[in-house]
């Protein structure tokens, strides 16, 4: 799989460290009920097909990316800086 960095470039999947669902994003605040966390901890879904994941370029420029990808054929949709706000929801 080939990942387009946004700062870097195409480079190989090998570079890059893959952390799960970008929902992690969606961290509750800091007064949230214990269910929340527990949601947020805990249930994940795992789908066939088109998600976003967390991705950090380790042997790259740091960057934390957010990748729309299609779980069943590898195929990378889009991908986005994580820091920019808008590519977290």
């Amino acid at each position: 799989m080939r990942i387009a960095c946004p700062n870097c470039g195409e480079r190989d999947r090998r570079e890059f460290y893959y952390l799960g669902d970008a929902v992690a994003l969606d961290r509750p605040a800091a007064g949230a009920p214990p269910e929340a966390w527990h949601g947020y901890l805990h249930l994940r879904d795992n789908p066939c097909g088109v998600t976003r994941d967390l991705w950090y370029h380790e042997q790259g420029c740091a960057a934390w990316l957010v990748l729309t990808r299609d779980t069943a054929t590898h195929e990378v949709l889009e991908v986005a800086l994580a820091a920019a706000r808008g590519a977290a929801r």
